[in-house]
């Protein structure tokens, strides 16, 4: 079993969507954040909930040569930033979208948050599946579909500690932030969500990303 090279020993090579971050991509994000915190719900909780994006996207920009992002995963990167700024702009428990899904099926809460935690394990799990793929012996092994689960299942819980301290310190007004809907279950229901997307991911995506690693430039040397 051969392990692939550091990126950062492999020269940038000119054009394709594996080497570099699409700038569409940054555009749509970018322009999306901006009109999110136009006219927030909470700017408190818009604040809380789209702060990885505004960590995470200048960090994949300026890593772009180093270490550039396989094409699904910046995909999939993009598509979770746009679900925390809804999220973050209306708060969890009232997007729009989530309550006609709410109605539709009868449901007794707007089923929003529970996809964004569904996307919490989605995301990640391909974003640590790629991490360990390129930095790690593990390429190929047993071991790494398990180990990214539980890498994103543990990222879950932080962010539900998170979630914790928000309520002890902010009180009443964290309820917009927790979106716990009056379910006293519901940080127990978040992590479950983001492990079935874990999960999920994996058995749907694995041979996909698999195929957009092999375009990257430090795949020409395996």
């Amino acid at each position: 079993m051969s392990v692939s090279p550091s990126p950062s020993d492999v020269p940038p090579a000119p054009g394709g969507t594996g080497r570099r971050l699409p700038a569409v991509l940054v555009a749509v994000v970018a322009a999306a954040l901006a009109a999110s915190a136009w006219g927030a719900k909470d700017p408190t909780t818009w604040l809380l909930e789209t702060v990885w994006v505004m960590v995470g996207l200048p960090l994949a920009v300026l890593l772009r040569r180093r270490f550039p992002l396989s094409g699904l995963l910046c995909g999939l990167l993009a598509v979770h930033a746009l679900v925390l700024v809804v999220g973050g702009h209306y708060t969890y428990a009232e997007v729009p979208a989530g309550d006609w899904v709410r109605d539709w099926f009868g449901l007794d809460r707007n089923p929003y948050d529970r996809f964004g935690h569904l996307m919490q394990g989605f995301v990640p799990a391909i974003l640590v599946r790629e991490l360990l793929v390129r930095t790690s012996p593990l390429r190929g092994s047993r071991w790494l579909a398990p180990l990214a689960v539980c890498a994103s299942l543990a990222f879950s819980a932080v962010f539900e500690m998170l979630e914790w301290a928000a309520a002890v310190t902010g009180g009443q007004a964290a309820d917009a932030f927790l979106a716990t809907q009056g379910d006293v279950w519901d940080t127990q229901w978040d992590m479950f969500c983001a492990l079935i997307g874990a999960t999920c991911s994996l058995l749907l995506l694995s041979r996909l990303h698999d195929r957009s690693l092999t375009r990257l430039p430090f795949a020409a040397k395996n």
